[in-house]
């Protein structure tokens, strides 16, 4: 599966599946942003199907930045069957990001 972008449209469809979903929030002129992407799209290649990983561009979809208070990006939140578990802020490794998970 792909990574998804998701609106603040279309969000809260996205995260209410079934299992993790993983979400990134981002902007184009950060930095640690760019860094963190292909961390992200290994972490999407090596995990299974149950696991869904959602970009959200903090620019063009203010009101879910602000619904989930993200102050600093990349900020990365852990959703379990539609339903906040942790948030962590800063560019992550793959194998951090790996254990944020797996600790859901």
């Amino acid at each position: 599966m792909a990574i998804l972008h998701a609106e603040d449209a279309t969000f809260a469809q996205l995260i209410q599946s079934k299992g993790t979903t993983v979400v990134n929030f981002w902007a184009p002129w950060c930095g640690p942003c760019r860094m963190f992407t292909p961390v992200l799209e290994e972490f999407e290649r090596e995990s299974d199907e149950t696991i869904t990983v959602v970009k959200v561009n903090v620019d063009d979809n203010p009101k879910t930045t602000g619904n989930y208070h993200v102050m600093s990006i990349p900020a990365t939140l852990i959703f379990k069957d539609g339903q906040p578990r942790q948030q962590e802020v800063g560019m992550l490794s793959i194998h951090a990001l790996q254990q944020l998970v797996a600790s859901e």
